[in-house]
């Protein structure tokens, strides 16, 4: 299941593996200033699932781009995969959310938070690449 040195199933396990972070949901809520009430109201309005299929194309999207690098550095393997997955955290994700919840005055937990979620999402992406290579 490979095209082009990329396994596509190890691409759909890490993004699938990716959902561990809806267990912060309530600290999460707090951090943005949103009454619980407000977040359950909003569950049934129309298209209220479209974040959640959103976030799952797009960590897909990160899985195939992280594959590309690891597999751009040598052959793949666990090292490798989570080493990547730490720099393109720390350069490209930490790096931004750290300007955007600054301008934006964001209570500092949201970057903790959102910033652990993406954090183990890469490492957890880059592990599993890492190890099924292009097998």
């Amino acid at each position: 299941m490979t095209f082009a040195g990329v396994n596509y199933l190890a691409i759909v396990i890490a993004a699938v593996l990716a959902a561990w972070y809806m267990g912060f949901g309530r600290t999460w809520t707090a951090a943005l200033g949103t009454a619980p009430e407000k977040m359950q109201a909003a569950r049934s309005e129309p298209g209220a699932y479209l974040p959640f299929i959103y976030t799952f194309a797009a960590e897909l999207v990160m899985a195939w781009t992280l594959a590309g690098i690891i597999g751009h550095i040598g052959p793949p393997t666990l090292r490798s995969g989570v080493i990547s997955a730490a720099f393109c955290w720390f350069g490209f994700v930490l790096a931004a959310m750290l300007v955007n919840n600054s301008f934006a005055k964001r209570d500092r937990r949201l970057l903790w938070i959102d910033g652990g979620h993406w954090l183990i999402v890469l490492l957890l992406m880059g592990a599993i690449v890492g190890v099924m290579g292009t097998k």
